[in-house]
């Protein structure tokens, strides 16, 4: 019976990276590879954990990069999507494209290829939403803050976004799912965990938290978006088609429809 070889890293991207590195150094046709906490070994795996070294994350990387800039997106993208075993599925995709003396990236009648094209498609859509959904409340301590609850880990995507647009003001942006935020302080943005004992999602009562500046503000915004609404045009469909009602919690707008 062959012994199958389990790697468990750290959860961050490096550390997958090196687990990459680790399987291509002991030549495994097929590496388990496990976050740390999460890993489930088989009765008869071999488990080594592994210890995220950047030097070897990065000589994974530029290779990659020299075969496919295509293949450096859809990789990252496919990994922050967090779906289960992605990590088997990235490295049969990183060992298909690295044995392939062509741009395999592009290679859609691969079913692995194409799994990762519309796996990175879907997690690249919701970075978009998040981008044009998030909506910040000005907090008495005058940070601007905001909730979000996205279906993939999209902050990472999202940092520069909100750096070149809200380059003026402090602000942080926090994934209540995952418990972890951005913070940007006019300088540079950093990883922050904060301590919540409320989730600001819309709600018709106000929250000490936010200034009362920034309930008028949001009052005209309101009625702004209802005045130019025409009811006899209204397509519900559609329109959620758009704005999906998970988002509804976290949109001013859409306070008195939650």
């Amino acid at each position: 019976m062959e012994t199958t070889k389990t790697l468990v890293y750290d959860g961050s991207f490096n550390g997958f990276l090196t687990a990459v590195f680790i399987a291509y150094e002991q030549k495994l046709s097929y590496a388990d590879i496990q976050r740390q906490g999460q890993n489930q070994g088989g009765l008869f795996a071999e488990t080594e954990i592994i210890f995220t070294n950047v030097e070897k994350a990065q000589r994974v990387w530029n290779g990659i990069r020299k075969k496919s800039n295509a293949a450096i997106k859809n990789i990252y993208f496919t990994f922050l999507s967090e779906n289960r075993n992605i990590e088997a599925l990235l490295y049969h995709y990183i060992r298909k494209l690295m044995g392939s003396k062509i741009n395999s990236a592009t290679n859609f009648s691969d079913d692995c290829i194409l799994k990762i094209n519309q796996i990175a498609h879907k997690v690249g859509r919701e970075k978009h939403r998040m981008e044009a959904f998030i909506r910040f409340q000005l907090t008495k301590d005058g940070v601007y803050f905001a909730n979000i609850e996205p279906d993939f880990d999209v902050l990472p995507l999202i940092s520069k976004h909100f750096r070149n647009r809200y380059a003026d003001q402090q602000w942080i942006i926090y994934d209540v799912k995952r418990k972890y935020g951005l913070f940007y302080d006019l300088k540079s943005v950093e990883v922050i965990s904060l301590d919540l004992t409320e989730i600001h999602t819309n709600s018709l009562e106000k929250s000490t938290a936010f200034t009362d500046e920034e309930y008028e503000y949001q009052n005209l915004w309101t009625n702004y978006f209802k005045s130019t609404n025409i009811k006899s045009r209204i397509n519900t469909k559609l329109h959620t088609q758009h704005v999906p009602k998970r988002y509804w919690k976290y949109l001013s707008e859409k306070k008195e429809a939650v």
